[in-house]
């Protein structure tokens, strides 16, 4: 499984970015995918997920009602929409797979997911 993630970039406080990931070596419409960043000193955060279907979706408390996750399995993309950045939203976004096919697995946090690589820096200043 390949996964690439790009968009990241510096924005300030209260901007926004759009993070897309495309997803190679599997069958990208059996997966729940998910978006997981990684900053200096904190464990890994899994920020959203989005169910095999796409009729699902789970955020993590501390982005809910700034970012949105969708896909299109026709592309086998994922997106991040990433609204009101804070400093705290500072990370190595990383797009993510989840390990098992279909199940309830994805609802669960970094273990349950393959991810890794560069990912896309974001960095917001105040």
């Amino acid at each position: 499984v390949q996964l690439q993630a790009s968009g990241g970039g510096l924005v300030q406080a209260g901007d926004s970015l759009r993070l897309s990931c495309v997803a190679s070596g599997l069958t990208f419409g059996s997966y729940a995918m998910g978006w997981i960043r990684r900053a200096p000193g904190k464990e890994d955060d899994l920020v959203a997920a989005i169910s095999w279907s796409g009729g699902t979706t789970k955020y993590a408390d501390s982005v809910k009602g700034r970012f949105t996750i969708s896909r299109e399995d026709a592309k086998n993309m994922v997106w991040l929409q990433m609204n009101s950045l804070k400093p705290e939203d500072t990370a190595v976004y990383h797009c993510a797979v989840s390990k098992v096919p279909y199940g309830s697995g994805w609802l669960q946090g970094p273990l349950n997911y393959k991810y890794g690589g560069q990912g896309t820096l974001v960095t917001v200043s105040s």
